[in-house]
C-alpha cells in the first residue's frame, strides 16, 4: 500500500496568537486538484509565489493541535519552517530528483 501521509516537525515551529508552539504535523500526498485550485484564486493572479502558501494549507492535515491549517497559518511561519516545508512537499511528491531518504522519521 503507498503512503500518503508523512509526519514532520518544523525547525522553530509555528506560534498561534495565544503564543502556543505547533511543531509537529502530517502532510498528505498531493492531488492535481491541490495545484490547480490556487490558480483560481486572485492573490496566485496578482503574486504567483503565493500558490505555495495556498498548496501547503491544502495538504498540511495537521499542525499541532490547531483546528485547521489555513494560509494565515502558513503566512505565520517562520522563513525556515516554509523552506523546510516546500522541500518536504517536493520530496514526498517526488518533484526532485533525490531519493527519499528518511522522510517522516523525525
Amino acid at each position: 500500500m503507498i503512503q500518503t501521509e508523512f509526519e514532520f516537525t518544523l525547525p522553530k515551529g509555528y506560534v498561534d496568537e495565544d503564543g502556543n508552539l505547533h511543531r509537529m504535523g502530517v502532510m498528505r500526498l498531493s492531488r492535481a486538484i491541490d495545484e490547480i485550485v490556487p490558480l483560481r484564486d486572485p492573490r496566485v493572479k496578482s503574486n504567483p509565489a503565493y500558490a505555495t502558501v495556498i498548496i501547503l494549507s491544502r495538504v498540511m492535515t495537521k499542525l499541532g493541535a490547531l483546528d485547521e491549517v489555513t494560509p494565515n497559518v502558513v503566512e505565520g511561519l517562520f522563513a525556515c519552517d516554509l523552506n523546510y516545508l516546500q522541500k518536504l512537499y517536493r520530496q514526498i511528491n517526488e518533484l526532485e530528483s533525490e531519493a527519499l531518504i528518511e522522510v517522516g522519521k523525525q
